[in-house]
């Protein structure tokens, strides 16, 4: 009953100062639309909307502030419009902006939530009181009369059934002006496509980059000694067979098995460097690699595998990439038993989910490489979904094109 009648102070902050800015608004996107159809004809009803649209992007970062401000929904805040120079090149950008138009919607849309906010704040409360008090308003306004006993019946329980009302009706107003902020005031769907692009593409680049210096590191500081041990072994290896007193056979054994020791050290170091370039596993498709990669995990790790179709190559090393850390976590993190690994392949669409019952809590930037893992994802159109309450279980799921 408690957390029923609860309501934010940020909602009825919000419904009450939220009207003025709303009719405002309102009244301004019903003038803009009024005058904007009736000049259409004229010289100037072009330039009198470029201008609206104008206005109408403002009175939506207003809008926008006060959301975030009240209501506690951080809207992204929309690019700002390109440059251009002339008047008429000006007009262009400001009629073909969407977001404008997106705010220009808003303000029309606005006016009823705001009407119907404040209604449910402030004129439904009034209007319990009076209900509530009937009993007494009647007997002071007629004090000589006999005051009838159904309206008294009716008005006290339907006030209290109204008054009770009144904060779900808050807080359904409030999610709608929360919904409709995010529809409508944040960045239009092929801007907030093209950020997500950049800031992955920006994500890949640096993760490349770190990746080619740490295989030229290891190539430098560890296959080239290796090689350069091979090479002075050999060479004393040389010194052996051309000694005056002839060859040291011994000592000529010993060196020639500390080469082929020192070969077979760099030929494995150089597979292990070439892994992390290109999974051998992958070459049979993602039906060989997972399990493969499920076994080497120290937690028993059950594999569920339908993969109808094969995804592009780079598809396949995202998902494989997604697998290894995901099970990684798992063993590192967890503190888990048992998990599962399960990925599907079919109609243009890869899942893999990755569960297990361990402590739970993992999240993006706690330090499990889940938010580089979520990057590297939208890199590739995908998407990375966490499901883990305290105590599990956990459940990590990433979705993503089959095909680029």
């Amino acid at each position: 009953m408690r957390r029923a009648l609860r309501v934010r102070g940020g909602d009825w902050g919000f419904a009450l100062v939220g009207l003025p800015l709303a009719v405002v608004g309102g009244g301004y996107a019903l003038v803009v639309l009024y005058a904007g159809a009736l000049l259409s004809l004229t010289v100037l009803g072009l330039p009198f909307v470029a201008l609206a649209l104008t206005g109408a992007r403002g009175l939506g970062a207003l809008h926008r502030r006060l959301v975030g401000r009240l209501l506690g929904e951080r809207v992204e805040a929309p690019a700002a419009p390109p440059r251009a120079k002339g008047p008429i090149a000006r007009c262009r950008v400001a009629l073909t902006d969407p977001v404008a138009w997106r705010a220009l919607l808003y303000l029309v849309l606005r006016l009823p939530l705001g009407v119907l906010g404040f209604a449910a704040a402030v004129a439904v409360p009034l209007g319990c009181g009076w209900l509530l008090g009937f009993p007494l308003w009647e007997r002071l306004l007629q004090p000589d009369q006999r005051p009838a006993l159904w309206p008294v019946a009716v008005s006290v329980p339907l006030g209290l059934v109204l008054l009770a009302a009144v904060p779900g009706a808050v807080r359904a107003l409030s999610r709608a002006n929360r919904w409709l902020a995010r529809l409508l005031l944040g960045p239009a769907r092929a801007q907030r496509r093209v950020t997500e692009l950049e800031a992955a593409r920006a994500a890949l680049l640096t993760e490349n980059t770190d990746r080619l210096r740490r295989l030229e590191r290891d190539l430098h500081d560890g296959t080239q000694a290796r090689l350069v041990a091979v090479a002075i072994t050999l060479s004393l290896a040389d010194d052996a067979l051309d000694s005056a007193a002839g060859p040291d056979l011994g000592r000529l054994r010993g060196l020639v098995a500390r080469a082929r020791g020192q070969t077979d050290a760099t030929i494995a170091e150089l597979r292990l460097l070439t892994r992390g370039i290109h999974p051998v596993a992958l070459d049979g498709g993602l039906g060989e690699a997972l399990p493969g990669l499920a076994a080497t995990v120290p937690v028993p790790v059950t594999v569920d595998l339908d993969l109808r179709e094969r995804p592009d190559p780079a598809v396949e090393h995202a998902v494989y990439h997604c697998a290894a850390e995901l099970l990684t976590n798992v063993a590192r993190h967890s503190g888990a038993r048992a998990a599962g690994l399960a990925a599907t392949a079919a109609a243009g669409r890869v899942t893999l989910t990755v569960r297990d019952d361990g402590r739970g809590g993992a999240a993006p930037g706690t330090g499990t490489g889940l938010t580089g893992l979520a990057g590297r994802l939208a890199a590739v159109d995908g998407v990375l979904r966490v499901d883990s309450p305290p105590g599990g279980p956990t459940v990590i799921t990433a979705e993503l094109p089959a095909h680029l």
